[in-house]
């Protein structure tokens, strides 16, 4: 038999790359549900930090984010031109002090219901198995308390 005809083996199976795989279905499916909304994940990622934190810096902001505090600011700074958060700092030169506003309240909790779906569509009792296996591991992980 010719190795012309032959099937290629299949890839090397990573974990890395398979979690990449599914985060990148993840993160797609998450902006399209958040597009009419007018937010996008880093955006909700960051009213979620906020609102998790009350008087959040600016410093912390980025730590949690993974990101500069340049780049902070500058989110921050169309967050709050969309009267979303506040930056309450008493005086120039003095810490940050941010949160959320009302309107910046009512978005994020529109947002966990565009996320609730996206979860359930992906992880739900209709999602494809594997999917519903990977999602109910994820959730033990970060959910089951450990041991000291």
């Amino acid at each position: 038999m010719s190795t012309e005809n032959a099937r290629p083996s299949p890839p090397v199976t990573s974990t890395s790359i398979l979690v990449l795989t599914l985060a990148r279905r993840v993160e797609t499916e998450l902006a399209a549900a958040l597009a009419p909304l007018d937010l996008t994940v880093s955006r909700l990622g960051l009213l979620g930090h906020i609102a998790g934190v009350p008087g959040v810096s600016f410093s912390d902001l980025a730590r949690m984010s993974g990101t500069t505090v340049q780049s902070v600011h500058t989110a921050v700074k169309a967050l709050a031109a969309a009267r979303l958060v506040r930056d309450n700092t008493a005086r120039a030169g003095s810490a940050s002090t941010i949160e959320l506003t009302k309107a910046g309240r009512r978005l994020l909790e529109s947002a966990k219901g565009a996320v609730a779906e996206v979860d359930e569509r992906l992880f739900g009792p209709d999602a494809d198995p594997v999917q519903r296996q990977v999602g109910a591991a994820i959730l033990a992980a970060f959910t089951t308390p450990r041991s000291p």
